[in-house]
């Protein structure tokens, strides 16, 4: 027999945001799960009970250990409060630059630790670019880490190197993505003005460093599975000439209730009365209403919103996170009285996973960030899109679009800051609601949502298509040490 293949060391520094942490935990997770491979993460201090809580209830599982290096934080240096290391702290702030000014300070610290433990391969958020130039110095691949489909990559640099934007005479005309392999139309409003500007901005700049960063890389790590946008995980390899790995949806290496539970921050209600509500209903006869961990409503919007559920007579549970006022502004009167038994209300963190996997839900209205959109996928629920910013949008064209699973509320503008001018009316509301759960579209959405999630299942356990491209990937970093064995 010969020699056992040294270890492999794996490094995952992921962005300080809950939508970054948490599936870069997941990958970390899957990786460390294959024979011979450790994973690290870099964290800072504040973030690293982010990780640790999930990782302690595995211990009594005996699953595989993750370890956490805690890199200080640079706040002051940066301009921002001591005690801020977190996206979700300074969003929409005018702190929003110090943020990002104090993870570029982190470059020393990384330096010092790539020198130090020369692992084979760093996993590092599409934020910080700069760690590509830092990996080559210590001839260590980089890999990107993005967070998104390979739909939404392939169309933002669609977007950004055609702009077909500019083809239009108004803000609500539609152009169609270029040389794209379905007719997938947009408007300006849809994507950020900072993109559509003519003018040079930091946004741009930006932008234009991720994909030079990117191209630079060793390659492209993506939570999806190939049968779920094989057209776009091709064109994104061969027409844009990516290097990439499918290897999601990496939520599902979360197996234990347990697991589910501990992902992200602490719940704001006890998963077991959640569940013993969920038990009591009919299967596919609640709508989950969660728009992530980063939107934010106006009053009047909530306030829709809660006029529409009601009005639609549907069950649902609806989680409301980053609302500080009092929901007496919004609520209407004695909703909570008439809903009793009918609807949850979660003032703040939910077991999202666990929700979502009960087969009382039927629907699922979401802010279509990827992680919520991909976890909607994967227990196979159809979806009331309803994007806010970021790359939202693109991936509600996927879900309804493409996978032909989702039903769009009609969101217009791609906007941080929610505004009156496009609040989303309650008709449009109530309709979206109703179409997701009844009739004879809705139960073609639905059987096209639960072969969706066989197929997510499929790919993740062994011999599946993402099980197989992870080996595919840790082979090739095997082999690219042992082509460079200066690099430990």
């Amino acid at each position: 027999m010969g020699a056992e293949p040294e270890e492999l060391h794996v490094v995952l520094f992921p962005f300080m945001a809950h939508g970054h942490m948490i599936p870069t935990l997941d990958i970390a997770r899957l990786f460390a799960a294959r024979d011979g491979v450790k994973a690290t993460i870099i964290t800072t201090p504040l973030n690293v009970a982010v990780f640790t809580k999930a990782i302690g209830s595995r211990e009594k599982i005996e699953a595989p250990t993750v370890n956490i290096e805690a890199f200080r934080f640079p706040a002051q240096e940066a301009g921002l409060p001591e005690g801020m290391e977190n996206l979700e702290q300074v969003l929409g702030s005018e702190l929003m630059s110090n943020f990002f000014k104090a993870t570029e300070m982190l470059r020393e610290q990384l330096e010092q630790y790539l020198e130090k433990f020369r692992p084979n391969c760093l996993v590092s958020d599409m934020f910080f670019t700069w760690t590509t130039d830092l990996a080559a110095r210590f001839n260590i691949p980089r890999l990107v880490f993005h967070g998104t489909s390979s739909f939404s990559l392939c169309a933002q640099e669609v977007i950004r190197l055609h702009e077909p934007f500019n083809n239009v005479s108004s803000d609500e005309e539609t152009f169609v993505l270029p040389n794209f392999p379905h007719e997938i139309q947009m408007t300006r409003l849809q994507i950020s003005e900072e993109l559509r500007s003519s003018e040079d901005s930091e946004y741009k700049r930006r932008t234009a460093n991720f994909k030079e960063s990117e191209l630079e890389s060793y390659g492209v790590i993506v939570n999806s599975f190939y049968e779920l946008e094989p057209d776009y995980a091709d064109f994104f390899r061969i027409e844009l000439g990516r290097r990439a790995w499918n290897i999601g949806p990496v939520s599902l290496s979360n197996r234990s209730i347990e697991d589910k539970v501990q992902r992200g921050k602490q719940a704001s209600i006890d998963e077991h009365e959640c569940l013993k509500w969920l038990d009591s209903k009919k299967p596919d006869s609640v709508i989950y209403i969660c728009f992530g961990s980063t939107a934010s409503f106006i009053v009047p919007q909530l306030h829709k919103i809660a006029m529409a559920v009601e009005a639609s007579g549907q069950e649902f549970i609806w989680v409301i996170r980053n609302y500080s006022g009092k929901f007496e502004e919004w609520l209407p009167a004695g909703l909570e009285q008439r809903i009793a038994g009918k609807g949850l209300i979660i003032k703040g963190w939910a077991p999202q996973v666990l929700i979502l996997e009960h087969e009382a839900i039927g629907g699922f209205v979401t802010h279509c960030g990827w992680n919520s959109t991909l976890e909607g996928i994967s227990a196979g629920v159809p979806m009331v899109t309803w994007p806010i910013f970021a790359e939202q949008f693109y991936n509600e064209k996927l879900v309804t679009h493409v996978l032909k699973t989702g039903v769009s509320v009609g969101a217009k503008k791609w906007s941080r800051t929610p505004s009156l001018e496009y609040l989303i009316k309650q008709e449009a509301i109530e309709k979206a609601l109703t179409e997701i759960m009844v009739g004879k579209e809705a139960e073609e959405r639905r059987t096209r949502a639960k072969k969706l999630k066989e197929m997510a299942q499929k790919s993740v356990e062994e011999g599946g298509s993402s099980y197989l491209d992870l080996s595919a990937l840790i082979n090739e970093l095997r082999d690219y040490h042992l082509q460079t064995p200066d690099n430990r």
